[in-house]
């Protein structure tokens, strides 16, 4: 494998409380679709690969992402894969596709209705099924353990987490604390919004990039990794897996990075496994704090790095999604402008 792959395109949906689409996601990625078309010139023909990241869980019914297949429509014929996870690993599996030199062009797409059911309820069917699971302990109630952790061990404190969310959503840090928690220690403004939404990006091979994108964001180290599902088998207040990622896909020099951090405590403990020091800006679209939609939060991420070296503010950029209970699943991605 010696193809070089680039993002040329990144479009999402507006991220909002609540759609009145369906859970398949089509009313969703319709507009999506449309706008990367404009984007890039280019239209269905002439994407080779399509693969999708989304949950049956979440949409609570069997292989929904079929269903969000007619909004590519019924012709021509398509090539296509999906995975039961955030868009973010999606794109893995494409950049792999043109990698190997079977297309030139890839889309991936991440979508999911949070609002369709109770979030945090379905979120525990991803736990133990057998110990934790069956008691039911919501997502949020997890990560204010975490949280919990890493301030008793001086890892993190409230006043920080506080900064962390008045610079993705605006507001006083000190206003901020005078606020009611929900889960102690984690207030309302420590943890994402549920939000609906979807994401999509293109790839293309390093010929097709050139003729896509006068700025393509090369990708030039991608990695994930994956933790003990166990909550009680590993260390909560640091992340193996991305401390790995980050390794293996070289971060020295990053300028600004993307981090799916769905709780503030959590950007504070990514930025330290990573290794990112004062000088990168980090989630300068608002980051997941600001709308965080199952499945495609992730690939958003890439997406909105992506856009910083289209839009020639940053040279080298980092992208990161998680997946799975407390930080269990990590990806990083690092894309430069040539």
């Amino acid at each position: 494998m010696s193809a070089e792959v680039a993002v040329v395109g990144f479009a999402q949906a507006p991220h909002v409380r609540a759609t009145e689409g369906t859970t398949n996601g089509v009313e969703m990625l319709v507009p999506v679709f449309a706008e990367l078309f404009a984007e890039t010139g280019l239209t269905k023909e002439d994407i080779g690969f399509w693969c999708s990241g989304s949950s049956d869980y979440l949409a609570a019914r069997a292989f929904s992402f079929i269903a969000a297949v007619d909004a590519i429509g019924a012709f021509p014929p398509i090539n296509e894969s999906h995975v039961e996870m955030d868009g973010a690993w999606a794109l893995y599996e494409a950049w792999l596709k043109i990698r190997t030199g079977e297309v030139d062009t890839a889309l991936v797409y991440g979508f999911g209705k949070s609002s369709a059911g109770d979030l945090r309820r379905t979120l525990a069917l991803q736990l133990d099924p057998y110990t934790v699971a069956p008691l039911w302990p919501d997502s949020v109630s997890i990560a204010a353990m975490q949280a919990r952790l890493g301030i008793e061990a001086g890892l993190w404190s409230e006043p920080a987490m506080a900064e962390v969310a008045a610079r993705s959503n605006g507001g006083d840090a000190v206003d901020l604390l005078g606020r009611p928690y929900i889960a102690d220690p984690l207030r309302r403004h420590d943890c994402a919004p549920i939000t609906d939404g979807a994401s999509a990006v293109i790839l293309a091979s390093a010929d097709r990039a050139r003729e896509l994108r006068e700025r393509p964001a090369w990708i030039t180290g991608i990695e994930h990794r994956v933790d003990s599902g166990s909550l009680g088998a590993r260390d909560l207040t640091t992340s193996p897996s991305t401390v790995a990622s980050a390794r293996a896909a070289g971060v020295d020099g990053v300028e600004a990075a993307e981090l799916h951090a769905p709780f503030t405590h959590q950007e504070l403990l990514l930025r330290q496994a990573i290794g990112l020091g004062d000088n990168v800006s980090v989630n300068p679209s608002g980051g997941p704090l600001a709308g965080n939609p199952m499945f495609a939060a992730g690939l958003s991420r890439i997406g909105e790095a992506a856009r910083l070296v289209f839009d020639g503010l940053h040279g080298r950029v980092l992208a990161h999604a998680t997946s799975g209970p407390a930080l269990q699943q990590n990806l990083v991605c690092v894309m430069e402008a040539r």
